[in-house]
């Protein structure tokens, strides 16, 4: 071996005055040298001020004499692996009498010029203080990893890549794993799929931002695949350095409670649709009497919105009236609050609508309790007992039901979706829509009749209905279209799954004089709030993806994807388009012709948009709109139309043809401040009489405008313009209300023409809405008459004019005009 360079300068370093021995001399260490018999030949002075020893007299003295065997034998392995020539340390226990300290001692052996070891170098260290330490920190550990693995919620480590690193057997037992397959895994593979984007961004904060802390709710697969929902409490550990170590992660297993919450949420949800669906009026309050909300039939029977009545006094809002006296009648809910029962009112009792007309009602009230049994509010349930009050509420039902299958129809679709989004949005959930089409129905009714095509849309209903377990909604969409709601979606694999039995249950549709009825389906599915976050876009991209099914083949379904979204982008082509559609000049005007009921001549017209270029249309009403409404363009192009309407009109009667014409006003302009302006200056500059125009307004226009609304339908008829009520019965708008509205005629909604003459229900209603429309004075218009028997019913029953195809339909000025010289 080759000799080592401590033999040479050894003795400059035992015994020179340079500063390498000033050095050694000085440092916080028991330095020495001892020679092949293992006697001291150099100590430093350190051995003083530590030992109490002199450390000339240490030498020539043998290591085991000063210290003493037992300090010997503890560091004799490393003392003999120094001999044998190789590097050694010793770390541990040596004593100073009876006081024990803790030593870490390092052992150089030194060689001579033949490379045998002369001696060796000793450099000790009291490590006392630090073992102390040690021993505390790991007492620490140990008392916190007792608690971490005993803890009775789940408690684990996590590495800043999402590694667990240390999970306690509260977790283990929480989702099922072992935890040797944890240890396998990262916290993304038990995250739930749906949860994943909202954790991961949450887990770069706390890394990149600086998040120290953070409090969340998510879901965890357990390993036998149902869901586990935790509360998390998160805390990131930093090194010295600022570099992250490790997560800190307490897991509370909260699924018992989201179980109750959302059985709760579902009492609460259901409880809602109740409200708004029923017949009667609902008001409810605080302790205090101030009303809490309204459903939709108390702020029509009260004139009140829910939210603007929110706060306020019941008094203020539900005022009751003696019917024989007129004197204010004390409200039953206040008695019922103070007495804890159930009030109900006494005799012949009057609501006052807020804007001053009264509707015989009959009340209920009663007190609403805590838990614990504790009045913390009360409930108004009343209804009109006016003879309107069966035929509106039967109207409104036959306006929102299909009459064929019963279903829900496209009227009240938006209002569920709304619904169902919200109630998704609320549990931090996704929901769906399933939109369902017949494929070739079209031969079902050419082959077998429409008669037996309404019977398989029944069956086929039935069938659909029994694939739904839950509160998932079933509509008619119209035709042989069908669109389920699903308010609560677990995830995309649980609607894939549910077309799958839709398709196949189907298949098993079953008609009587149909053995060889082969049903086939195709759906088209939107999740929200992946594919859209509105209840039209949601339908729109349903439709879209329910196009995509077809064409791969039908018999199939097929789910949103942004590629289909061919619709959208023609939304956004028509508004385009729109904004230079005045400015081009591709806007026209047709007028359908109205007929007097029993003379059948001409005496009126409704002027109807229509969008044409180089003599094609362009797009249909349906379609542009909407997108009008929406872009706010409705207000110029109202503006337009009301203007070429009343020139029209003057035109027509400067020729002899005093002809009224209807132009349907929109909600955007109606609402608007400078509406009556802007009317009043399109009568001057035409020079029309106001009698000759009409405006025709929607019953949600009217009745929801407040006196406002009242105000400038009194100052229209001042001015001479007739109003009329369009699509009435669509609403809730009883018949007993319209004797307070400036209101000179009803158009009868076309749903209800429609079936006049195959339902008797119908036909029934619409003879009563006629009869009693009649007798508050009002005109009545029927709209969609194509039959001749429609015809003949509607004239019998007291209609004043009648308007439909077949009539005529909307036609140009020029080709209205050539009518009006044939019948004039």
């Amino acid at each position: 071996m080759r000799p080592h360079k401590s033999a040479e300068v050894l003795p400059t370093l035992l015994h020179g005055s340079d500063w390498p021995a000033q050095i050694l001399r000085g440092a916080p260490a028991l330095l020495a040298y001892l020679d092949g018999e293992q006697r001291f030949l150099y100590a430093n002075e350190t051995h003083r001020s530590w030992l109490g020893l002199d450390p000339q007299s240490l030498l020539g003295r043998r290591l085991i004499d000063v210290v003493g065997k037992r300090n010997h034998q503890l560091a004799s392995a490393a003392l003999e692996r120094a001999y044998a020539g190789h590097m050694a340390s010793y770390e541990g226990e040596l004593f100073n009498g009876d006081e024990r300290r803790y030593a870490h001692g390092n052992f150089q052996p030194d060689f001579d010029a033949a490379g045998n070891v002369r001696g060796i170098f000793t450099a000790l260290i009291d490590i006392t203080e630090r073992r102390t330490l040690e021993l505390q920190l790991h007492e620490s550990e140990q008392r916190f990893f007792g608690a971490f693995q005993h803890a009775a919620i789940g408690m684990a480590l996590v590495a800043p890549e999402g590694m667990w690193l240390r999970i306690n057997a509260a977790f283990c037992t929480m989702i099922g794993y072992r935890e040797d397959e944890l240890l396998q895994l990262t916290t993304r593979d038990i995250t739930h799929p749906d949860d994943l984007a909202y954790s991961d961004l949450l887990h770069a904060r706390m890394l990149e931002e600086r998040v120290e802390s953070c409090h969340l709710e998510k879901r965890y697969m357990h390993k036998n695949g149902s869901v586990v929902h935790v509360q998390l409490s998160v805390s990131l550990v930093r090194s010295d350095d600022d570099a992250p170590r490790y997560f800190v992660v307490q897991i509370q297993d909260i699924s018992q409670r989201k179980a109750f919450e959302d059985a709760l949420h579902r009492e609460r949800e259901l409880a809602e649709v109740t409200l708004r669906s029923i017949g009667d009026a609902v008001i409810t309050t605080d302790v205090q009497l101030r009303v809490t909300s309204l459903n939709p039939i108390a702020e029509a029977m009260t004139g009140w919105a829910s939210d603007e009545a929110q706060g306020r006094p019941i008094e203020e809002i539900f005022q009751l009236l003696d019917a024989q006296h007129a004197q204010s009648v004390a409200n039953p809910l206040r008695a019922a609050i103070e007495h804890n029962s159930i009030v109900d009112l006494a005799g012949r009792t009057l609501l006052r609508h807020r804007h001053g007309f009264d509707t015989p009602v009959e009340d209920s009230s009663a007190p609403i309790h805590d838990h614990a049994g504790n009045v913390i509010g009360g409930v108004l349930v009343f209804h009109d007992v006016s003879e309107t009050r069966a035929l509106a509420l039967k109207m409104i039902h036959l306006t929102q039901h299909d009459t064929l299958t019963g279903l829900p129809n496209r009227s009240q679709l938006h209002t569920h979706i709304g619904q169902a989004l919200a109630s998704a949005d609320r549990r931090q959930q996704r929901a769906a829509l399933l939109h369902i089409d017949i494929d070739n129905f079209k031969q079902v009714n050419e082959l077998h009749g429409n008669a037996a095509g309404d019977r398989v849309l029944r069956a086929l209903t039935a069938q659909i209905q029994g694939c739904l377990s839950g509160d998932e909604l079933l509509s008619r969409y119209g035709g042989d279209e069908f669109v389920v709601v699903l308010p609560h979606l677990d995830g995309v694999g649980a609607a894939a799954g549910l077309c799958q039995r839709l398709i196949n249950q189907a298949e098993q549709t079953r008609v009587a004089d149909l053995p060889e009825l082969a049903l086939r389906v195709s759906i088209g599915i939107s999740v929200y709030p992946d594919d859209a976050d509105e209840p039209e876009s949601l339908l729109q991209h349903a439709e879209i993806a329910l196009v995509a099914a077809k064409a791969q083949g039908q018999h199939g379904y097929r789910f949103f994807t942004a590629s289909m979204n061919e619709r959208a982008q023609a939304r956004r082509r028509i508004e385009t388009a729109l904004r230079q559609a005045l400015s081009r000049h591709e806007f026209s005007l047709h007028y359908q012709p109205k007929v007097d009921a029993l003379g059948g001549q001409v005496v009126g017209a409704e002027a109807l948009l229509r969008w044409h270029a180089d003599g094609q249309e362009l797009y249909p009403p349906d379609q542009f709109i909407p997108v009008a409404e929406d872009s706010g363009l409705i207000l110029p192009i109202g503006a337009w139309v009301l203007r070429q309407a009343c020139k029209q009109a003057r035109l027509w009667q400067q020729q002899g043809y005093a002809m009224p014409v209807s132009v349907n006003v929109s909600p955007l302009q109606f609402q608007h401040a400078d509406f009556y302006t802007w009317l009043d200056d399109v009568l001057s500059e035409s020079g029309l009489d106001g009698h000759l125009l009409e405006l025709e307004l929607t019953e949600r226009m009217v009745m929801s405008g407040g006196e406002a609304t009242a105000g400038l339908l009194r100052r229209i008829q001042q001015r001479g313009v007739r109003l009329s009520l369009d699509d009435f019965g669509t609403g809730y708008c009883s018949l007993s209300y319209l004797k307070h509205f400036p209101i000179d005629a009803l158009k009868i909604d076309r749903v209800f023409v429609r079936d006049i003459t195959s339902d008797p229900d119908t036909a029934t209603i619409t003879s009563a809405i006629i009869a009693m429309a009649r007798s508050l004075n009002k005109d009545v218009i029927a709209e969609g008459v194509e039959t001749p028997e429609q015809g003949e019913f509607l004239r019998q029953a007291g209609c004043s004019q009648l308007q439909g195809f077949l009539f005529g339909a909307p036609m140009p000025a020029a080709a209205f005009q050539k009518l009006l010289a044939t019948t004039g």
